[in-house]
């Protein structure tokens, strides 16, 4: 044995290990230190919604959730002054540090992150500590829109179209959207005058302010192999990116800034954090079963707030239907079987969960420097260019630079200057100048969850050398999930059965992305002249299947499942004819009046695209239906 690569080893393991777990903490401290002290303009203080301590008895309207789609209607529905609103949230004011692109998943597993663990299958997530996966869900006022990656994607139309198709008036692409555009900000210029896009809205809409040297060469391949640059928001989907991101001004624009400081002083409108919701107050009467309030508990005291309008749950694809079913709104033999009084049998609660999982860890290494290598980048001057000028390698998310869609139904990849007929990708591409490896562990091992044998079997001999990172990413997955409640205590986390691989087309259209990506990356002159090659330091149980092998690529696939962060479809929209329908065409929740789900649980299926915009687009929808039945 080598002495030497063993001693390097060592120390590079004793590197990683000191950076990731103790100079993490350092630089956090070290970024809010610097942001209080020379950008006021981002800690904001004064801009920021107050926390209520004195309630009324009654409001006219109770949300529950402020995450994306709460934002959107406490503003929306408090523009009205005759109405009285508030707003519950589990968790506290966002997060200054989560203002910083490059942070965004630093915040991951904090107190600002539900943890949730979905159930061990041994079917996926095995390169994960104890084989389970993380879903990383926002707990504070913007919801996930303070831990996602900032992409805005609104899907496909076909999406939209297909939900109308399934009994659902008025949600037809041409219907909806009016209510992406009605909140947008676009500040990229060649899109300014796009009718697809519009200015002046509350939500911000950039490019990163950096992008690392290789994205010109990402975009040429693209090219090379007979693809679009497009608007992927635009009149076609399928095509290649440089990504859309929900900025202002270079830094992150959560749902919580772009729509409740604008609305925090109005005297009609309330905001209660560290609220956390048991339950929905039912009553059954002679007529049918009617929500009246919202039972929920501030930092250990219990209260209750009356609506005299509606209750609304926007407390997302998790949160949703475990307050759904703590409240007698579910299965009726799961319900009973834990001991909650039913008050209206709904099977379809929980049930539908559909989340768009993706190959990670796919890296491939070049000889150049133009990648996110972070010793070399993240440094003090760094921070001084993001401090004084709001510029560099702080304003990037660097593992999404780039953003694909493509169609592997198929049979060739190119399109050779042709449209693809039906314009429906089923695989997105997340890509740019960032791997596991460039960061020695800091961020992408400790928030994707990896065992530390897995990170040192496949990336410890790359640490910090030149990579990028292409994520491939399962648009329309034929697998299902469930979450179904571990017990009757509201503090107690909902049993997630994730449904991952369950159908093996899934798997199949995996391996097709992969092969797709070896393409691109290694046969595309672009990419080739940065000497662009997979890694060869491939986990062994993988490698021993031969590599480039779809059995290879199935057991990659089974190791690095990971979420793209977009659990929907939980309390999914449909006709009463519809079995498993849990709410209306106007997201009213059927056989409970005054009761309403508004937020990413809602959709029958899940969209072709990150689901953020679509979240805010369905509350922007949903805030009208409000107000027009209510203005009868």
């Amino acid at each position: 044995m080598d002495c030497t690569n063993v001693y390097r080893r060592s120390f590079l393991v004793f590197h990683r290990l000191l950076n990731t777990y103790l100079s993490g903490k350092k630089w956090m401290v070290f970024f809010f230190v610097a942001i209080v002290k020379y950008r006021p303009d981002l800690f904001a203080i004064h801009e920021r919604p107050r926390d209520t301590t004195v309630f009324k008895s009654n409001y006219d309207f109770v949300i529950v959730g402020g995450g994306s789609a709460g934002c959107v209607l406490a503003n929306r529905l408090s523009e009205n002054p005759e109405w009285q609103v508030l707003l519950l949230e589990a968790g506290g004011p966002e997060p200054t540090l989560s203002e910083i692109p490059a942070l965004a998943t630093a915040l991951q597993y904090t107190w600002y992150d539900w943890k949730y663990h979905p159930e061990h299958t041994g079917d996926a997530c095995l390169a994960y500590k104890g084989e389970r996966c993380r879903w990383p869900r926002g707990k504070g006022l913007g919801g996930s829109s303070v831990l996602n990656a900032m992409l805005y994607i609104r899907g496909n139309r076909r999406d939209y179209d297909l939900w109308a198709a399934q009994g659902n008036p008025g949600w037809s692409y041409d219907e909806v959207l009016p209510y992406f555009l009605k909140s947008e900000d676009m500040r990229i210029r060649r899109y300014k005058d796009s009718p697809f896009h519009r200015s002046g809205g509350e939500l911000t809409i950039e490019h990163f302010r950096y992008q690392t040297p290789i994205v010109p060469d990402l975009l040429e391949a693209a090219v090379e192999m007979g693809f679009p640059i497009r608007d992927c928001n635009g009149a076609r989907q399928t095509g290649f990116t440089k990504s859309h991101c929900t900025l202002r001004n270079g830094v992150r624009c959560s749902a919580a800034k772009a729509f409740l400081r604008p609305a925090r002083n109005r005297p009609n409108f309330h905001v209660s954090m560290f609220s956390h919701v048991e339950k929905i107050i039912m009553e059954k009467r002679s007529e049918g079963t009617v929500a009246r309030g919202v039972v929920f508990n501030k930092r250990g005291v219990r209260h209750t707030v009356y609506a005299n309008k509606e209750v609304i749950i926007s407390a997302g694809s998790i949160n949703t239907p475990q307050i759904l079913m703590l409240s007698g709104i579910g299965p009726r033999g799961h319900l009973h079987s834990l001991g909650i009084k039913e008050f209206n049998d709904l099977p379809g609660v929980g049930q539908n969960l559909q989340d768009h999982v993706s190959t990670g860890g796919n890296l491939f290494l070049v000889d150049n420097p133009v990648t996110f290598v972070m010793p070399r980048l993240i440094t003090y001057k760094a921070v001084e260019r993001f401090i004084k000028r709001n510029s560099g390698p702080l304003c990037t998310f660097a593992g999404a630079e780039v953003m694909a869609f493509i169609d592997l139904r198929k049979s060739e990849w190119a399109m050779n200057g042709t449209e693809i007929d039906d314009d429906w990708p089923n695989i997105q591409l997340l890509i740019g100048g960032f791997g596991d490896n460039v960061d020695g562990g800091t961020l992408g091992m400790r928030a994707n969850g990896l065992s530390f044998d897995y990170y040192s079997e496949v990336y410890e001999k790359v640490l910090y050398n030149d990579a990028f990172g292409i994520h491939t990413v399962l648009l329309r997955p034929y697998s299902r999930g469930n979450i179904t409640l571990r017990s009757a205590d509201p503090y107690e986390h909902p049993v997630i059965q994730h449904g991952y691989f369950t159908d093996r087309r899934d798997v199949e259209t995996l391996i097709a992305a992969a092969r797709f990506v070896m393409k691109y990356a290694t046969q595309t002159a672009a990419l080739r002249r940065h000497g662009a090659r997979y890694n060869p330091h491939v986990y062994p149980r993988c490698g021993v299947l031969g590599v480039n092998s779809d059995a290879f690529w199935e057991c990659v696939i089974r190791h690095y499942s990971q979420t793209i962060y977009h659990p929907t479809c939980t309390a999914k929209m449909g006709p009463l004819t519809d079995p498993m329908a849990v709410v209306d065409h106007e997201l009213r929740v059927h056989g409970v009046e005054k009761l309403r789900v508004i937020d990413a649980s809602i959709m029958p299926n899940i969209v072709s695209g990150n689901t953020n915009a679509p979240v805010i687009m369905i509350a922007e929808k949903g805030a009208d239906m409000i107000k027009k039945f209510w203005s009868k």
